[in-house]
């Protein structure tokens, strides 16, 4: 499995960093637009360049067919994909790994907040893993 590379590696960890300052200060039990709002704010603070709700279009076989959006793009590399649920199911890891084959990002996180200690509601999801198991 190849790892992102060292500046995406960075990227990653400032944002797992302004994430769990997020949850140590606002703790389990909101909404997942109230994690959004606080992910942003803390990731200005930061300095990380960011962009939200981004819509991306679907592409199948050469042609658009709907499209999704992104929570939070960082540093127009790494994909944020927040949730506010008792456990992460198959269906969410599913959804990082269609934003991030239809993107070409390298590097998704998806985080729970709804978790007493937020870095065992952490999924790093690579691209490359991605590519010989899904067969593109």
């Amino acid at each position: 499995m190849k790892e992102p590379d060292k500046i995406v590696g960075r990227i990653a960890h400032d944002i797992i960093g302004a994430a769990i300052e997020v949850h140590r200060t606002l703790g389990p039990g909101f909404l997942e637009s109230v994690y959004e709002e606080a992910l942003c704010i803390e990731l200005q603070l930061w300095r990380l360049s960011f962009a939200r709700q981004l819509s991306i279009g679907v592409d199948y076989k050469g042609h658009t067919v709907g499209e999704g959006r992104l929570d939070i793009l960082v540093e127009n590399g790494v994909i944020v994909e927040l949730k506010a649920v008792d456990e992460l199911a198959p269906i969410h890891t599913a959804q990082v790994i269609s934003y991030l084959k239809a993107t070409g990002y390298p590097l998704g996180l998806l985080m729970n907040f709804n978790v007493p200690i937020l870095k065992n509601g952490i999924r790093r999801i690579i691209l490359s893993q991605l590519s010989w198991r899904l067969g593109g």
